[in-house]
């Protein structure tokens, strides 16, 4: 079981990290949680084609999360040559609305991939990566979702449920994955709340998004919307999971001085932390059984 960190940043760019997005390695599948900005081309570069991957789920719709998304569904169409799975699509309203919006019959992307289906160079190419004519339109199986068991087959288990963060305006879940390989909670941008933390209890990892200081959080009245460093630590320490990642960190912890100062916050209340950059800087993933691969 391993996490491809593929972004690992706020909505404001940063030299080393930009938005959200992360890759579970599970038996070999691929499961992509969030799809940020860049994230097709950072998949690539950690050396996970757009066609391997297989599952998809956001965790909410904002921007930094979510912006990649047609770039990731055309590059997995089109290079697909007819001989990608369907590719499975879950998240929290409104991700069937937004999916038809950007590439349905009448969608932003609609003129792009109706050219490559109808004009006969774009068929000869798709012929040669082993696709048929007539060509396909692209087509996935998106879910509009809530919480609850969402995916099981014989691997692992998916489970969503409600996190907060800007209801009612956007939706948010939070994800566990349960397996042979062990357990790991994408709790997404969240505030401290019942439903994440029971989602949470026990589990292996959690990944959960911290850009902040706690005093700083608070001082900006963000305390409601997402955790800061003592929150994210408490979280971890409540619901005894056995490691903590943290995500959705930006360029506030990369000053001389403030990474230091927030892991030690968090060592005081939590002692098992793994802090990363994403992979536009040094294409990290990490090795959920203990080692760091860089």
């Amino acid at each position: 079981m391993i996490l491809h960190v593929l972004g690992a940043g706020q909505p404001t760019p940063a030299k080393d990290r930009f938005g959200t997005s992360f890759v579970l390695e599970l038996s070999g599948e691929y499961l992509m949680f969030d799809c940020g900005p860049a994230s097709t081309h950072k998949l690539v570069k950690v050396g996970i084609l757009p066609t391997q991957v297989d599952y998809l789920f956001f965790t909410h719709h904002h921007f930094d999360h979510n912006v990649d998304y047609p770039c990731f569904l055309l590059t997995r169409w089109d290079q697909s040559g007819d001989k990608a799975k369907q590719l499975q699509v879950f998240g929290p309203p409104p991700t069937e609305w937004f999916t038809d919006l950007l590439i349905g019959e009448d969608g932003a992307f609609s003129p792009d991939w109706k050219a490559r289906i109808e004009h006969p160079v774009r068929q000869e190419v798709h012929q040669k990566r082993g696709g048929s004519l007539p060509r396909s339109k692209p087509s996935f199986d998106v879910k509009n979702i809530g919480s609850g068991e969402i995916l099981t087959n014989k691997k692992w288990k998916i489970t969503s449920a409600a996190a907060k963060h800007v209801e009612p305006w956007l939706k948010s879940l939070a994800y566990r994955v349960d397996s042979v390989k062990g357990s790991i909670v994408f709790a997404g941008d969240t505030a401290p709340c019942e439903s994440v933390d029971n989602l949470a209890r026990n589990a292996d990892i959690l990944v959960i998004s911290c850009p902040w200081h706690q005093d700083e959080l608070e001082t900006r009245g963000h305390a409601e919307v997402i955790c800061g460093t003592l929150g994210t630590a408490q979280m971890a320490k409540d619901c005894n999971v056995k490691k903590l990642i943290l995500g959705h960190t930006g360029g506030v912890f990369s000053s001389p001085g403030s990474r230091e100062k927030a892991i030690g916050d968090i060592a005081q209340i939590y002692h098992c932390l793994l802090y990363t950059s994403d992979a536009a800087d040094d294409t990290p993933c990490v090795d959920l059984g203990g080692r760091r691969i860089i």
